[in-house]
């Protein structure tokens, strides 16, 4: 369902000879304390753009308020997910049982610990920074994961750490069809004291509202 998602600070380490995977277990650890987080984010999939913001609180809390576009949401509250579409004055709703949740996004503990599992990561370049896009002056350092089964959705993603903050800056994920999905994350800031009644959604009285939109679980 969502990708999502986002972030922080590591402390530098010495002398030791961090490889591709020991860089995304240090990533995924310091994610591991992060109760919640708050960020800027902007989605790319194929040529459409999304903006807004992101809210998540550990461990599976998500809410994205986006402005383009224009006052759409999706929550995800642990148990149930709202989209709402202003376009079309529609609420869609779809819960999801343990069966079937894999986490709040990739950029949480959750997600994190997915990755880490489906697929196998090497550095694109090196352990040392590059440039977030040619000619950018942000620099990053980037990690290629190639997944393990071909049952996996994306055939490969790269993802974008800060150097100095270990903060995810961008996922780019890749599939079989070799469409490109891109998650940016900007302006991150963390331990916010986020509630969890920001992750419920009351729908606009005038929406129409449709239940189990996905699939319907048969317990």
């Amino acid at each position: 369902m969502i990708f999502f998602l986002f972030a922080i600070g590591f402390p530098a380490f010495s002398q030791e000879i961090v490889t591709a995977e020991r860089y995304l277990e240090l990533v995924s650890e310091r994610y591991a304390v992060i109760r919640d987080y708050e960020a800027n984010i902007a989605i790319l999939s194929g040529t459409n753009e999304m903006y807004g913001k992101v809210s998540h609180l550990a461990p599976a809390f998500l809410r994205l308020d986006f402005t383009k576009p224009m006052d759409q949401v999706i929550v995800f509250n642990g148990d149930l997910l709202t989209v709402y579409l202003p376009e079309y004055r529609m609420v869609l709703n779809q819960s999801i049982t343990q069966n079937r949740r894999s986490g709040a996004g990739l950029a949480s503990a959750q997600g994190l610990a997915l990755l880490r599992r489906n697929y196998v990561p090497a550095f694109v370049t090196g352990p040392e920074p590059v440039p977030l896009d040619a000619g950018s002056s942000e620099r990053v350092v980037k990690l290629r994961l190639t997944r393990r089964s071909i049952s996996e959705g994306f055939r490969e993603i790269i993802v974008s750490v800060n150097p100095d903050t270990r903060l995810i800056r961008r996922l780019e994920g890749r599939t079989i069809a070799e469409g490109l999905v891109r998650f940016d994350f900007s302006n991150v800031r963390i331990n916010q004291g986020i509630p969890e009644l920001r992750f419920i959604y009351d729908s606009p009285a005038s929406a129409n509202i449709y239940n189990n939109f996905l699939f319907r679980d048969i317990d």
